[in-house]
């Protein structure tokens, strides 16, 4: 069988950051994760940033479009407003927790700090979801992690995987 073409992909980019949200500072991590899914042929808009706070009811919005893919950054370290994994979580019909065990392990080279995000992966419907850290670092080991699997995954998700 063979995979969906990547012009029939589309992706999500969510930001939980409650200063960039308020304009303290422009969020560095949106635009890399959009331009590493624009360079791998998946239709997607802007970042959506949102304030901590808000992240639960983005997520949502994001899965009532359905995207094959929805990234977040943000929100997944131990902050008193880091609540991003346990919205995440509450939405996910079933987790993928090689991805985050990876992200950590790979993350772990470079900072003991790793160890600390909390972020989860899975599946909510027929969408792949998986949270990044906030830092540069962390969303290109994130990214990392995904790019030679990603095709895979989501072919397996529709049904058009095999498991060679």
């Amino acid at each position: 069988m063979t995979e969906a073409p990547a012009s029939a992909r589309s992706a999500t980019v969510l930001v939980a950051s409650t200063r960039a949200s308020a304009g303290v500072y422009a969020d560095e991590t949106g635009p890399v994760i959009r331009a590493w899914l624009a360079e791998r042929g998946f239709a997607v808009g802007d970042p959506v940033v949102v304030a901590d706070a808000g992240i639960a009811e983005a997520l949502a919005t994001a899965l009532a479009g359905a995207p094959d893919l929805l990234l977040t950054t943000g929100g997944t370290g131990l902050s008193p407003d880091d609540r991003t994994p346990e919205a995440t979580a509450a939405l996910l019909d079933r987790e993928i927790p090689g991805l985050m065990e990876e992200l950590r392990r790979r993350g772990l080279v470079a900072t003991p700090m790793a160890l600390l995000t909390r972020g989860v992966a899975g599946v909510a419907g027929r969408t792949v979801v998986m949270n990044l850290p906030g830092s540069r670092g962390g969303v290109r080991d994130g990214l990392a992690v995904l790019d030679p699997i990603l095709d895979h995954l989501l072919a397996q998700l529709s049904g058009r995987g095999d498991h060679r």
